[in-house]
Parts: structure tokens; C-alpha cells; sequence
């Protein structure tokens, strides 16, 4: 038996999917954190019977309260699904490459500081750009700048909205996103 944790800021859409995904699989999502208290993922974690655990930017960042907890439930992969802070150091240390995110453009661009959700596919679109993507990537302690595990493209239209692109990366996310941690964990 494999034991996930997943790390969320918002509405938890790719967290369910990866939670659906792994009921009837020897893979357990063991936590649910956030940095958000009124998260719907949280929500969803309780549909679910997940428990979480929610945490403000000073036990983060400057305690070992989440590292232990961590360390206690015996994870073997740390999942960032929509989760929007740095990692700390502390952590990456404590699970080197075995902590993943994914990223709804294709990196190397459109990553960094502020290229979230909506700000990406606004920014692609800005730019003309062709194609766009998921990026699934190891975390370091600089914002989508570890190792690229793998990538999925799709075709940008010039009539494309935001918010149709949207739709088409997180598709691509739902459909790779946990099978890619499967493969990790059957490393």
C-alpha cells in the first residue's frame, strides 16, 4: 500500500479526481492540507472520509508541525493540486523528488510567481501562442523550476477565450495528472 498526501488552495477539482481514481487501487490519499480554511477541498475531503489539515503561513514555514504529521502518516508522494505557496526547504529536503505538481502550461513558459489558474491561459492567449498544456513537474524551491516529469499538449484556436482554454488543460490534467502518479509510485 502506497500513501499520498495532496496539497490544495482552492476548489479541489483535481484533488477528487485523484481521489476517485485511487478508491479501488492499492494507493491511499492519507491528507488532505491546505493553507485555506474555507477551501472546498476540504469539502471534498470530507465526502470522501479524508481528514485534512489546515495550517497558516507561520506553522508552515516556520515549524516542523506539517513535516511531522507527514512523517507520522508514512506518505510516499506529496501531490501540490492547486496548492499556491512555496514549498519549504525543510520539506523538499525531507522528500526529495517525492513531492510533484502540476503546472497548466508548458514549461519552461509561463511558470513563476503569479502564473496561476486563469493568469496563464490569459497570458498564452496574449501571446498567440499555438499550443499550450499541463506540465507535471518535481518541486525545488523555486516556483515550477524542477525537473519536467512529463507534458500534454493541446491546440490553441485564435478564437480561443481564457476560460475555453481552460477547459481544455484541465481536461488534459483529469486525464494524465493521476496517472503520471501511479507510474511514480510503481517506481
Amino acid at each position: 500500500m502506497k500513501n499520498i498526501a495532496i496539497f490544495a488552495s482552492g476548489s479541489g477539482s483535481n484533488a477528487e479526481n485523484i481521489i476517485k481514481h485511487f478508491k479501488a487501487k492499492n494507493v491511499h490519499v492519507k491528507l488532505i492540507l491546505s493553507n485555506k480554511k474555507d477551501a472546498y477541498v476540504l469539502k471534498r475531503a470530507e465526502n470522501h472520509n479524508i481528514p485534512v489539515l489546515v495550517f497558516n503561513r507561520d506553522s508552515f514555514y516556520n515549524t516542523d508541525q506539517v513535516l511531522i504529521i507527514l512523517l507520522s502518516l508514512e506518505i510516499d508522494l506529496i501531490v501540490l493540486a492547486g496548492f499556491l505557496w512555496l514549498i519549504p526547504e525543510y520539506l523538499i529536503k525531507a522528500y526529495p523528488n517525492k513531492i510533484i505538481n502540476i503546472h497548466p502550461a508548458l514549461l519552461p513558459k509561463y511558470g513563476g510567481k503569479g502564473m496561476y489558474g486563469i493568469n496563464v491561459h490569459k497570458a498564452v492567449i496574449e501571446n498567440k501562442e499555438k499550443e499550450s498544456g499541463i506540465s507535471i513537474h518535481y518541486v525545488n524551491p523555486v516556483y515550477d523550476e524542477g525537473q519536467i516529469i512529463f507534458q500534454a499538449k493541446c491546440k490553441v484556436k485564435a478564437t480561443d477565450t481564457p476560460e475555453e482554454l481552460a477547459k481544455k488543460v484541465h481536461q488534459l490534467e483529469y486525464e494524465y495528472f493521476p496517472m503520471i502518479i501511479e507510474r511514480l509510485l510503481s517506481d
